[in-house]
């Protein structure tokens, strides 16, 4: 049955602000537009950005920006349905909810990488941290009896443990993109051994742990280098702390780089980090694997998931520093040790597809649907 399907998510993949949430998303939907629906991806503006425009058959509308989106959010999407006749609404839930059973009548399925609780703290101010952590608590109650899509086991059982019932939640794991992030022997490594962190510069992602790792690593590899590779706020205030430490010649702020130069670095490096205090899943480590690279990466919600502790990579307890500085030696000092991770990672990694994630989530956009 082919499906009119409306999305919703805060950001679109063009947005500056986009993250590996988008990517999930917008993977599935163009799937969903080559399986023969229709779909339409309702999300915010930035300056600069179009109104509207069709994306490889998804036509993509926006409306507001990343500080009103939810407040406006409302009166467009009713707009939308009115206009548009869907059978069934996606509603992406990775920053503040939209609640939209409040304002819509269409069969809905939530789609959640994770949800920040207490975290949320770690990232932004108090006051509007205490808005968003605040503004998730009414969740479970206006969304009952609506079905789950979560990224990870991990947020199916903070959703479970929130009061969702488990019959509700189904997990669908992201893809990778095989055609980008594909292994080629032929790649060597690095001269120099060298740790990658890549991904947006927050401070949730507890990029300043590793920078402090750094000084520990460097005892035992005295020629090991960093490159932190992404744009974000946080940047600054991690430079400085560089430069504080003393690390400015070891440590490359490369910013955002071309997707070739980034799968070069990602093939090349000999391990990569994520030391984030939750992630919905992890997607970076998959791409990782993929194409040849281990992974270490903090023992948290959604990055357990991702990483076989021991055969794709290692965890480590989040914020101990010298326990990642121990994991990171383990790779820096033993190549063998390190080739077996990098075995393990492609093995795991040609298990996630992103073919397989749209049938699943076909599967269940159909069955919403037909509650109508």
């Amino acid at each position: 049955m082919s499906l009119n399907i409306l999305a919703l998510n805060w950001n679109d993949l063009k947005n500056p602000f986009a993250g590996g949430a988008e990517v999930q998303l917008e993977e599935m939907l163009r799937r969903l537009v080559s399986r023969g629906h229709c779909v339409t991806l309702f999300c915010s503006g930035w300056r600069g950005g179009a109104e509207e425009e069709t994306i490889e058959g998804i036509r993509v509308v926006r409306r507001g920006n990343r500080y009103n989106f939810n407040l406006v959010a409302p009166f467009h999407l009713r707009r939308l349905a009115s206009e548009g006749k869907f059978d069934v609404m996606l509603e992406d839930i990775n920053k503040i909810p939209f609640y939209t059973p409040l304002f819509m009548s269409i069969p809905t399925l939530v789609l959640v990488p994770h949800l920040f609780a207490e975290t949320v703290f770690q990232e932004i101010n108090p006051v509007l941290g205490t808005y968003i952590y605040l503004s998730e608590k009414p969740m479970i109650g206006v969304y009952r009896g609506i079905r789950y899509c979560a990224a990870s086991e991990s947020t199916q059982s903070d959703l479970a443990a929130r009061g969702v019932p488990l019959k509700d939640i189904t997990v669908v794991h992201c893809g990778v993109d095989r055609k980008t992030y594909a292994y080629d022997a032929s790649i060597e490594k690095y001269d120099t051994p060298t740790i990658l962190y890549l991904g947006r510069v927050k401070k949730y992602k507890s990029i300043q742990h590793l920078i402090d790792a750094m000084i520990l690593v460097r005892k035992t590899v005295s020629n090991a280098r960093l490159m932190v590779v992404g744009a974000g706020d946080y940047l600054p205030t991690l430079e400085l702390q560089a430069s504080r430490l003393g690390l400015s010649d070891c440590i490359e702020f490369a910013g955002f780089v071309p997707t070739a130069n980034k799968i070069e670095r990602l093939r090349k490096s000999h391990v990569i980090v994520l030391p984030s205090i939750r992630e919905g899943w992890g997607l970076t480590n998959i791409e990782a694997n993929a194409v040849g690279t281990c992974v270490v990466a903090s023992d948290a919600p959604g990055l357990r998931d991702s990483v076989r502790d021991g055969e794709t990579g290692y965890l480590f307890p989040y914020g101990d520093i010298p326990a990642l500085t121990e994991r990171l030696l383990r790779i820096l000092t033993n190549s063998t040790q390190r080739q077996l991770l990098e075995k393990g990672g492609l093995a795991w990694a040609d298990r996630f597809s992103w073919d397989t994630a749209t049938e699943k989530l076909e599967a269940l956009l159909g069955e919403v649907a037909e509650k109508k």
